[in-house]
């Protein structure tokens, strides 16, 4: 395991699932965490397992279809840890159709939260990375980043996004010591 002690996370979407095993691992390599969710009940678990970990956990209730909610919980994050080190960009959704019957709003709640959200969460969080000349950002993907599947068409446009995003912003953001990647997992329970 390496070392992350002293390092501040803000991990998007981190109330169960991938979220919530990137919240213990970093918690574990030493990292005390931000964690958010639109309904911050549901950080309960993740929150009370970090903090047996014996690090320190702030829950946050953020959506990232709203500009004002992630600004708010970028800027409650940096101001109660001072600084934010690492940002796991996984906040995300899916609603499978087949291509025929996806509707408009169907569309655009993938796209606005897969993407959109994930890019100006990224941006909200920037600033304090750049002003310090280090950062490290994860955009969580999909295998959807390069192949493409009956019945994820907006989901696979929007995983598509990311890894596009990723590579514009690592180039973007590199000459200020912020490392930007892509993390494209497969299908698991």
């Amino acid at each position: 395991m390496f070392d992350l002690s002293g390092k501040k996370a803000f991990i998007s979407g981190a109330s169960r699932g991938l979220g919530r095993q990137f919240a213990l691992a970093l918690a574990r390599a030493g990292t005390d965490v931000v964690i958010t969710s639109r309904t911050l009940s549901s950080l309960d678990s993740t929150s009370s397992e970090v903090n047996a970990l014996g690090k320190e956990c702030l829950s946050l209730e953020m959506d990232v279809l709203e500009e004002e909610s992630i600004k708010a919980a970028a800027e409650a994050a940096e101001s109660h840890f001072g600084r934010i080190d690492i940002l796991i960009n996984n906040a995300g959704c899916n609603i499978r159709k087949p291509a025929i019957d996806v509707k408009w709003d169907d569309w655009n709640t993938i796209l606005d939260t897969n993407l959109r959200g994930a890019f100006f969460l990224a941006q909200a969080l920037a600033p304090g990375m750049i002003s310090r000349n280090y950062g490290r950002v994860v955009n969580i993907g999909s295998v959807t980043c390069v192949a493409g599947y009956a019945g994820l068409a907006p989901y696979g446009a929007s995983r598509g996004g990311i890894r596009q995003m990723t590579m514009s912003l690592a180039h973007d953001w590199g000459s200020h010591g912020i490392t930007v990647n892509c993390l494209a997992p497969g299908w698991f329970k």
